[in-house]
């Protein structure tokens, strides 16, 4: 039976083949450290699972929540963005709730996307950047830029030959899977070429409290004039340890939020209300978790640089987010990417994300996930470490079992 239609529009799964690997070498009984998908392994904390449990036991709470968010999660979040950007929200017409970041991106290319309208989109980045566009008709211009002078000069030239022009520019900073930051510069040198060129800016920022070194990364809505074109994307995920609570937000300019309600409006009811209740309670706390979620990315950074380089592989110092991304070592990059994971999982019990999962000008990399704890790391950089010396010493060894199928 034929495909369809939009289903053929995506690519096999990349990350699907990496999992059946880990999968099957599990079930031999094979001990497989994982730092591949970016799963948080730090339990939600105490006061919002309280919270949670508090109103979960009101029935009144049992029933359909609100698709945008009930008022008091929109005000929360509201005053987030007031303490830690300076910028100021109006919770009715400004915020709306989404089923996390992930969700929310979705929903607002199939609130906004005419079928063959441009995306102008990072490569590598998160998959859903590209595929909610896909998905929904829109046409994807790559871009293979970094947040510096470079970035202005590549934009230009994706409109110059794009036709039709462009509809939206995505951002991510920090930068799912690279880990880059963007400057505050950078972001007011973005929002005055969208204006210029009547273009919508959608920035991911679900990586903004995860830094390290002192610099919390800026928002795009902090440059005056952003909310005539940007909409801004968050995530509890990581910041709260939330991650199957599955909650998140899309704050910035009104005509594209109410785009987003009113789609939302005819797919879901919104998350179920103890957990909005509890998502607006931890934002309202006083930082505490946030900065002991930070601290422990920061140390586990910290050890996997030293341990891994130290094992013959040098891992880039990210500056934020929850990922390192590493080069592959020179001996393995013509392999590329996906065999390379294969490679680890086989021969040194350790699950890495394949760089061409996020696109193809990713496929010298491979992503690491902060998502196992000190000793774990140093025990993958241990067998990193034997992996390596043995292929040092024989190197015919080391084609990957699939490859000599």
């Amino acid at each position: 039976m034929e495909e369809f239609h939009k289903v053929r529009r995506l690519p096999p799964y990349v990350f699907e083949q990496v999992n059946r690997l880990k999968a099957s070498a599990r079930s031999r009984g094979a001990d497989i450290i994982d730092l591949g998908m970016g799963n948080p392994d730090l339990p939600t904390p105490k006061a919002i699972v309280d919270k949670l449990c508090e109103v979960v036991r009101d029935p009144r709470t049992h029933r359909y929540s609100s698709s945008r968010g009930i008022p008091g999660l929109r005000r929360a979040q509201a005053n987030y963005y007031a303490r830690r950007f300076g910028v100021k929200l109006n919770p009715d017409t400004q915020v709306v709730a989404t089923l996390g970041s992930k969700e929310g991106f979705a929903n607002m290319a199939q609130a906004i996307t005419a079928p063959g309208d441009v995306i102008l989109c990072p490569n590598p980045t998160y998959p859903i950047h590209a595929f909610g566009f896909i998905m929904s008709g829109g046409v994807i211009r790559s871009l293979q830029v970094e947040p510096d002078d470079g970035f202005i000069p590549a934009v230009e030239r994706g409109i110059r030959h794009s036709i039709p022009k462009p509809l939206a520019l995505i951002l991510n900073y920090p930068s799912n899977p690279t880990a880059l930051v963007a400057s505050l510069d950078f972001y007011k040198d973005v929002v005055a070429f969208a204006k210029k060129n009547d273009i919508i800016i959608l920035s991911d920022l679900a990586y903004s409290e995860i830094y390290f070194d002192g610099n919390p990364p800026p928002s795009v809505l902090q440059v005056p004039g952003a909310m005539d074109v940007c909409v801004e994307f968050t995530s509890m995920s990581k910041t709260f340890s939330m991650p199957g609570w599955r909650m998140g937000f899309a704050v910035g300019n009104e005509r594209l939020i109410a785009a987003l309600t009113r789609v939302k409006s005819y797919l879901d009811y919104g998350a179920f209300t103890p957990i909005q209740v509890a998502a607006a309670h931890a934002l309202n706390g006083d930082g505490a978790d946030i900065a002991e979620v930070r601290e422990v990315y920061h140390k586990r950074r910290d050890v996997m640089v030293d341990s891994f380089g130290r094992a013959g592989w040098t891992i880039p110092a990210p500056a934020a987010s929850m990922f390192a991304w590493a080069p592959i070592p020179e001996q393995f990059r013509q392999l590329g990417s996906l065999e390379f994971s294969k490679l680890l999982i086989e021969h040194a019990d350790v699950a890495v994300a394949p760089g061409i999962g996020f696109g193809e000008h990713g496929d010298d990399f491979v992503r690491l996930a902060l998502v196992e704890n000190e000793h774990r790391i140093r025990q993958a950089a241990r067998n990193i470490k034997r992996f390596l010396a043995s292929t040092a010493k024989q190197p015919n060894n080391v084609v990957p079992l699939s490859a000599r199928r």
